[in-house]
């Protein structure tokens, strides 16, 4: 397929030819398309071009658009403008492939909407579009786009969610006025993914009832069927309990397709240079070093142990906390025994061949480099936070 995407570089667009290019060049395999060629159009793009695009392509999606311009009368001829400019070409070169098109909810001119000068040129190119489905039979996917969020989103602009992001990863200030103000949010990625379905036939349609979303297979409309709703106080808990990730090490609860999971990614994205990395504390003595990671909430801290030539540590046991440790670079014994008992269990593990370790609730231990001139680096999870209160520690040598 060749793809023709207007309003390339803005962040929808970016984000959707980067995934198609990726496909494209075969490093993205799990969409179930092929596509040949990406044209992408944008504001230093020439009539000449798009028209060789128009002529050529198998799919087409709109997402060329004004959002902050100068007059309001620009809201119409950028949005309604270049949707006529857009589809007169592909009648004057005979191309009836399926056309999608970005439109915003404030396209339903209702509530808070309801004399939404954008609105209405959203409204009037949705209406563009679908008189040109039925005048031509070319399939026509209009897509309202609620708030928007992920990496590369433009700060200030008009997402609130990328202002906020900003102002925190980059110590800006910032105002929340209403905290409990209710946002429906579509991340970027699943916004792509469903994009990307609409080359297979596999979107989904829709009917509205205000800003409602009423599923409809035979509908006129598209909807990405994964948002979320959030409220801006709780975005801005979340985004500084992400920024206090850098001293606390704790990474706060991100379930697998999460609000937070895709919160956290756009965050990132918007950090400066000289926060991308920061020194962890490290605790050294004459045996080596000890330092923390990174800590769970509910999935206990990973840390790195490092043991000079021919040292022993550990010699100590815990009732509840148990561990794994994972040797990744150096020669070492591993020895765990029951308390009560004699019996001792070696493990004789090293980074040539990596494997992990548990340390036994109940079982003394301790590891120990084997090694006469090289030092010896584990990797170890435990699965709780360490509490100075509440060690669950005991000293008590293995033999």
């Amino acid at each position: 397929m060749k793809i023709l995407v207007t309003g390339a570089k803005g962040f929808v667009g970016r984000n959707l030819c980067e995934q198609l290019k990726n496909i494209r060049d075969g490093k993205a395999r799990n969409y179930g398309v092929t596509i040949e060629e990406v044209f992408e159009y944008d504001l230093d793009s020439t009539p000449e071009e798009l028209e060789c695009w128009c002529s050529q392509a198998d799919f087409v999606f709109n997402l060329a658009g004004v959002n902050r311009p100068k007059e309001q009368s620009e809201f119409m001829e950028g949005n309604f403008g270049f949707a006529s400019i857009l589809l007169d070409t592909l009648r004057k070169k005979g191309n009836t492939c399926p056309v999608m098109l970005s439109s915003s909810q404030q396209a339903s001119l209702t509530g808070r909407f309801g004399n939404s000068e954008y609105g209405r040129s959203k409204k009037a190119g949705e209406d563009l579009f679908l008189r040109y489905g039925e005048e031509t039979g070319a399939k026509v996917l209009v897509f309202r786009f609620p708030n928007l969020f992920g990496k590369w989103c433009r700060p200030n602009y008009n997402s609130a969610v990328a202002t906020f992001c900003n102002a925190v990863a980059n110590d800006l200030p910032y105002t929340v006025n209403d905290p409990s103000v209710e946002l429906e949010l579509l991340y970027i990625d699943d916004l792509v993914d469903e994009m990307i379905a609409c080359l297979r036939g596999e979107e989904h349609r829709c009917e509205f009832d205000g800003l409602e979303v009423v599923p409809n297979e035979s509908g006129r409309y598209c909807h990405v069927p994964t948002t979320h709703k959030a409220m801006l106080g709780e975005i801005v808990e979340l985004l500084n309990s992400f920024e206090a990730q850098r001293s606390t090490l704790i990474i706060p609860e991100i379930p697998a397709g999460s609000f937070a999971k895709k919160l956290y990614s756009t965050f990132l994205s918007y950090l400066p240079a000289s926060k991308v990395a920061f020194p962890l504390r490290t605790n050294t003595d004459q045996r080596g070093s000890f330092t923390e990671l990174v800590k769970t909430i509910g999935s206990g801290q990973f840390s790195v142990n490092i043991s000079n030539p021919g040292v022993t540590k550990g010699q100590h046991w815990h009732n509840t906390k148990w561990e794994f440790f994972i040797v990744v670079s150096g020669h070492a014994l591993i020895q765990e025994r029951k308390i009560g008992t004699d019996e001792v269990l070696d493990f004789e593990v090293s980074g040539e061949e990596i494997k992990a370790v548990h340390m036994l609730p109940g079982y003394t231990h301790n590891i120990i480099n084997l090694s006469d001139s090289e030092p010896l680096i584990t990797l170890m999870w435990a699965n709780e936070l360490f509490d100075p209160n509440r060690p669950d520690t005991y000293f008590e040598p293995v033999e």
